[in-house]
C-alpha cells in the first residue's frame, strides 16, 4: 500500500512565509538601468499592482492569504506527501525518499499557487487584463485558469519552440480563456526584430509581455517565477511539507527541487532556511539543466530580467540576457537568470546546486513513471535524477523532493 501523508483541509496554511524577515543579510536592491540607483517601489507600479509591489519589498515574516484565494486553494490543497517505496526498492537503498506532489492542481503544476494570488490582487485594484510569458506552458495555463476564476483577460507570449512542441498546453490556455501567442511574435516591435525562424527564449517573451502592458490601458504584467512575491506565494508548498514531516516525526537530511527561475525551488525550501541558519544538518539542493546552468555556470552580477532591457537590473546568477538556450523539453527551466533570493542563498553557500544532462533526466523520468505510476514533468525530473544519485550512496538518510507537476502534456518528449 502506498504511504501517503495528507493534511486535513483545516490544516491548510493561512499565511505565506517571507524569508526576508529571517535572513542575516540584505538582498542587493534592483537598480534603475539609467541611473544605477535603487528602484523605488512606485516605479514598479507601471507593471505591477500595488499589493504585489508591497509584498515584493515587505519584511513581514508572515503575510495573510486572502480568503478568496484560500477558497480556490481548497479545490486542490493541501497536496500529498508520498513515499517512493518502489523507487527505493528498485535502487536497493537504505535512503528513504519522499516527494511532495504538486501535480494535483487544476492545471497540473505548482504554478497555480501564485497565479491565483496574483489574479486576486490585480482584480482588487481594477486590472482588466494580465499579460505574461511562459516557457513550457505551465505558467501560461495556470494564469489563464486564475484569470478565469477572477474575471480577468489573459494574454500569454509563449516561447516559440515550446509553442510548437506542446500543443496541449495551448489548448489548456484556450479552455480557460487565455490567448497564447508564439514568441518572438509579430505583435510587438521587439518580436519583429528577431528572425522568423528564431526559437524564442523566456527573455524575449518577457520583453514582449512588458512592452504590451506599457501600451495597454488597465493591463498589468504577471510573472511566474524569479521575483520575491512569486516565491512568497509558493511557500505554501514548504509550509505544508513542514507540517507533514512533523506528523511523520521526520527531520529531512536533504531537500531537492528543480531550478529554473526559482519558484518551485524557493517555494519548497524557503520555509526550511531558518533551520539551516540555526545550524541543523540539512542540505538543500537546486537541480538545473546542463544546457541552461544559471547557478552552476552563471555570473553573480546585475543583469536585466529580459532580453530587451525593459526590467530593472537584478543582482542574480545569470548567463546573460541575450543567452538563448537549446530547445530542451524542460521549457520551464530555460531562463537565463535566477531569483535574487535563491541567488543570494547560493552565493552565501546556504544551498547547493548541480546541473544534469537531458539524457539523464529522461532516464530518471521513465524509471519513476514505471515504478511510481506518475509521469513527471520534464522540469521535475531534474530533481528525480539527482535524488537517484543521492539514494545510490546508500546512506541511512531521508531525501525529500518536489514533484512540481505531471508530464501528461509532455508525452511527446518521452517517445
Amino acid at each position: 500500500m502506498r504511504e501517503v501523508v495528507y493534511l486535513r483541509p483545516e490544516e491548510l496554511p493561512r499565511y505565506y512565509y517571507n524569508v526576508l524577515a529571517d535572513l542575516p543579510f540584505e538582498l542587493d536592491p534592483p537598480l534603475d538601468p539609467q541611473t544605477r540607483q535603487s528602484v523605488k517601489p512606485e516605479q514598479l507600479l507601471r507593471i505591477f499592482p500595488e499589493p504585489l509591489v508591497e509584498q515584493e519589498v515587505s519584511k513581514d515574516r508572515f503575510i495573510p492569504i486572502p480568503e478568496p484565494v484560500l477558497q480556490e486553494y481548497a479545490l486542490y490543497r493541501p497536496t500529498p506527501l508520498i513515499r517512493a517505496h518502489r523507487l527505493e526498492e528498485y535502487l536497493g537503498t537504505k535512503t528513504k525518499i519522499y516527494f511532495k506532489y504538486e501535480g494535483t492542481s487544476p492545471t497540473g503544476s505548482h504554478k497555480v499557487n501564485t497565479a491565483l494570488a496574483q489574479a486576486f490582487y490585480n482584480k482588487l485594484v481594477g486590472t482588466k487584463m494580465l499579460v505574461t510569458e511562459t516557457g513550457a506552458g505551465q505558467w501560461g495555463s495556470a494564469l489563464s485558469y486564475a484569470g478565469k476564476k477572477f474575471g480577468l483577460k489573459v494574454k500569454v507570449f509563449m516561447v516559440k519552440v515550446s509553442y510548437e512542441q506542446k500543443p496541449f498546453r495551448k489548448s489548456l490556455m484556450k479552455l480557460f480563456g487565455g490567448e497564447a501567442i508564439p514568441s518572438p511574435s509579430t505583435e510587438t516591435e521587439i518580436g519583429r526584430s528577431f528572425p522568423e525562424d528564431h526559437p524564442g527564449s523566456l527573455g524575449i517573451a518577457i520583453s514582449e509581455a512588458i512592452h504590451t502592458v506599457l501600451q495597454t490601458p488597465n493591463a498589468k504584467y504577471a510573472l511566474g517565477s524569479v521575483l520575491n512575491h512569486v516565491l512568497l506565494h509558493q511557500t505554501i508548498i514548504g509550509l505544508e511539507l513542514k507540517k507533514q514531516l512533523e506528523l511523520l516525526n521526520i527531520q529531512p537530511d536533504v531537500i531537492v527541487a528543480c531550478h529554473g527561475g526559482g519558484s518551485n525551488f524557493g517555494g519548497t525550501v524557503l520555509p526550511f532556511v531558518p533551520d539551516v541558519l540555526s545550524g541543523k544538518k540539512l542540505r538543500i539542493v537546486a537541480v538545473e539543466p546542463e544546457s541552461c546552468p544559471s547557478l552552476t555556470n552563471g555570473q553573480y552580477t546585475y543583469d536585466f530580467g529580459d532580453t530587451a532591457g525593459l526590467t530593472p537590473l537584478l543582482k542574480m546568477y545569470t548567463l546573460g540576457k541575450d543567452f538563448v538556450p537549446p530547445a530542451i523539453h524542460a521549457g520551464g527551466l530555460r531562463y537565463h537568470g535566477a531569483s535574487p533570493i535563491v541567488s543570494k542563498l547560493y552565493h552565501e553557500k546556504l544551498i547547493e546546486a548541480v546541473a544534469v544532462s537531458q539524457e539523464k533526466v529522461f532516464e530518471a523520468a521513465r524509471l519513476f513513471a514505471t515504478l511510481e505510476g506518475i509521469v513527471p514533468a520534464p522540469e521535475s525530473a531534474h530533481a528525480i535524477a539527482h535524488v537517484i544519485d543521492e539514494a545510490k550512496l546508500n546512506e541511512n538518510k531521508t531525501v525529500i523532493f518536489t514533484l512540481s507537476g505531471h508530464g501528461y502534456f509532455d508525452l511527446n518528449a518521452y517517445v
